[in-house]
């Protein structure tokens, strides 16, 4: 495996971040300064360290993205711009968004080539929290909200699970919503229930995962070991 590719699957950085470390004589071999990025190491006997401190190597990617509006949750698309392609150092052949944000949602997506992982993410008996900020278009009246948090009818054969519903201090109708399913358009259509129109919407939390808020909109960066931590140990539940 080449240097750079097993440094960038470790979690230290994006393979631009890692070459530059490369470059700076901060990563050794077995205690020997290595300077280029395409070196071939052996993952069974080679001891790589960065900065003195071992870097222990990661079989899969995960990446946190902070999803921009205008592009698809998808591995590819014949018409628009997928996350995918946002992620543009990386080695994308194998990667895929861990579920779907609407084409003009914004926030939150996690991106990995881990099935294990995203199913524990998807799976509806884990029931993992989401939480959106949503911008509505008008005032919602504690009526409207107590029908939210005891669950409501949004067309399907079932009402949603309680939600956990709070208004941003200072924000005129912006509503943080926390709900612990994934259904099609879900936070939308429970705001349509209500008579109230979504304007926009930003999911910053994914069970105890919270968005990087110093990450722009289209940015990326990879999961620390504390946060996949978060993921596989720690979910979430209302």
């Amino acid at each position: 495996m080449r240097l750079d590719k097993y440094l960038a699957d470790s979690g230290i950085g994006t393979r631009s971040d890692v070459k530059e470390l490369i470059r700076k004589g901060r990563i050794t071999l077995n205690g020997e300064t290595i300077k280029k990025s395409d070196y071939k190491i052996d993952l069974e006997l080679d001891r790589i360290c960065l900065d003195s401190v071992p870097v222990l190597y990661q079989k899969y990617a995960y990446y946190m993205l902070n999803k921009p509006a205008g592009v698809v949750s998808a591995t590819n698309d014949n018409v628009n711009s997928t996350v995918i392609e946002l992620l543009k150092n990386e080695n994308r052949k194998n990667l895929f968004p861990v579920g779907r944000l609407d084409k003009d949602t914004t926030g939150l997506l996690l991106i990995t080539d881990d099935g294990d992982f995203a199913h524990k993410i998807l799976s509806p008996r884990k029931h993992i929290s989401k939480t959106y900020l949503a911008q509505l278009d008008g005032e919602l009246n504690e009526s409207d909200r107590c029908r939210l948090e005891q669950g409501i009818d949004i067309g399907d054969d079932k009402i949603t699970l309680p939600a956990v519903l709070k208004h941003e201090v200072n924000e005129s109708n912006l509503i943080r919503i926390t709900i612990m399913e994934g259904r099609y358009h879900q936070v939308k259509r429970m705001f349509q229930a209500v008579d109230r129109c979504v304007l926009t919407l930003k999911r910053v939390q994914i069970g105890d995962l919270k968005l990087d808020e110093s990450l722009a909109e289209g940015s990326y960066r990879p999961l620390t070991r504390e946060e996949i931590a978060l993921c596989f140990e720690r979910p979430s539940a209302l």
